[in-house]
C-alpha cells in the first residue's frame, strides 16, 4: 500500500489535530503517499482531497479542532453516496482510508470497507461512548474543561448559598458527567445509564441542608434531559431557586491536554500500522494502557458500558 487518506468526522474533538499529524507523519516515513479529505465524507464526495506533507502538519498537535474541518452528511449513508466517494478515492490512487470519529464515521468505514476500500478506525469524540476502548481522543481534554468551569461555579455557589445544577454534553453516555461529579465532589451525578429517584435527589439536598450546608452543585448528562427543566423541578418541590447552566460547545474547544495528545498520537501511527499489515474494519483502541484493536461491526453492535463502581462511589463520597 503506497497510497492513503484520512478524514474526521463527525462531532471535533480536542486532540484530531494530535491524530492527523501521527498519520501523516508514521505514513511518510513508511515512504507512503498521504492525503487528506476535507469536510469529512461531504468532501470525500465532492472530491476535497489533497496531498499532504510533513509541513503540512506542522504545529498543530496543539491546536484544538481539526485542520480538516468536519461535515454531517446525509448522502454518503445512500449507496449512491459511497459509489461517488469510491470513484474519489480512485481518482486519487487512494489503496486505503484512516477514518478519525464516532460510531457514524465508522458506519461509513464500514461501507466502504465492504465495497473493497480497507479502512481503519480512529475513536475521536468527547463523549467516551465507543466500546473496545477505554478512552476516546478528546474526552480528557473536555473533561478538564468541564472540571474547569465547575471549580469557578462552585465559588459563586458558596458566594450566593445556591444550588447550580450544570449540564453537560456526552449525548446518550454518561461519563462526562460521571468523571466530572467525582473529580469536582457533585452532591448528585444525573447520567442517562442510571435513573436516579428524583426523591433521592430531593433527600440529598435536604440532608445537606439539615446539616448547615448552603450551596450544592448537581452534574447532569444531557442525556437525561433538560437542566431548565430539571431545576423548575427542584423549585416546585423544595421552594428554593436553583441556578443553571448549559456548558455547551465549550466542551468540545480548546487545546488539547497531554493525555489527549499522546493518545492520539499513539493511536493514529497504529491505524497506519494495520493498514500497512493488511488489515481492514478495524478499530483502534486503548485498553489498560495497551493499544487494541476490533472488528468495526462488532463495535458498533455492542453498547458502552459505564463504570458503576465510580458511581456507587460518587454515591458514598457525595454524602
Amino acid at each position: 500500500m503506497k497510497k492513503i487518506a484520512v478524514l474526521t468526522s463527525g462531532g471535533d474533538a480536542p486532540g484530531m489535530n494530535a491524530a492527523i499529524r501521527a498519520v501523516v507523519r508514521k505514513a511518510i516515513y513508511h515512504d507512503m503517499e498521504i492525503y487528506g479529505i476535507k469536510n469529512g465524507y461531504q468532501g470525500l464526495i465532492d472530491g476535497n482531497i489533497e496531498k499532504l506533507e510533513i509541513g503540512s502538519v506542522g504545529d498543530i498537535i496543539q491546536r484544538g479542532g481539526t485542520i480538516l474541518h468536519s461535515a454531517r452528511c446525509e448522502e454518503f449513508k445512500t449507496d449512491a453516496g459511497q459509489e461517488k466517494g469510491i470513484k474519489q478515492l480512485k481518482n486519487h490512487g487512494v489503496e486505503g482510508l484512516i477514518v478519525i470519529g464516532g460510531d457514524g464515521s465508522f458506519r461509513g468505514a464500514q461501507k466502504l470497507t465492504e465495497k473493497g476500500y480497507p479502512c481503519i478506525g480512529v475513536p475521536g469524540t468527547i463523549d467516551n461512548d465507543i466500546p473496545g476502548t477505554d478512552f476516546t481522543i478528546g474526552f480528557d481534554t473536555a473533561l478538564n474543561t468541564i472540571i474547569n468551569a465547575i471549580d469557578k461555579i462552585r465559588d459563586t455557589a458558596t458566594s450566593h448559598e445556591r444550588t447550580f445544577i450544570i449540564e453537560v454534553m456526552g449525548r446518550d453516555a454518561g461519563d462526562l458527567a460521571l468523571y466530572a461529579g467525582l473529580a469536582d465532589g457533585a452532591e448528585s451525578i444525573l447520567i442517562p445509564e442510571q435513573k436516579d429517584d428524583f426523591q433521592d435527589v430531593l433527600n440529598r439536598l435536604k440532608r445537606g441542608h439539615d446539616r448547615g450546608k448552603k450551596h450544592s452543585i448537581i452534574i447532569l448528562a444531557e442525556g437525561v434531559g433538560s437542566a431548565v427543566t430539571y431545576g423548575e423541578k427542584i423549585r416546585e418541590a423544595m421552594n428554593i431557586e436553583p441556578r443553571v447552566t448549559v456548558l455547551g460547545h465549550i466542551q468540545r474547544g480548546g487545546s488539547p491536554s497531554a493525555t489527549d495528545r499522546v493518545l492520539a498520537s499513539r493511536l493514529g501511527a497504529k491505524a497506519v500500522d494495520l493498514l500497512l499489515e493488511g488489515q481492514a474494519d478495524r478499530m483502534v483502541g486503548i485498553q489498560q494502557n495497551q493499544l487494541v484493536d476490533h472488528d468495526i461491526g462488532d463495535i458498533l453492535n455492542k453498547k458502552h458500558i459505564i463504570n458503576l463502581d465510580m458511581y456507587k462511589l460518587s454515591k458514598e463520597l457525595s454524602i
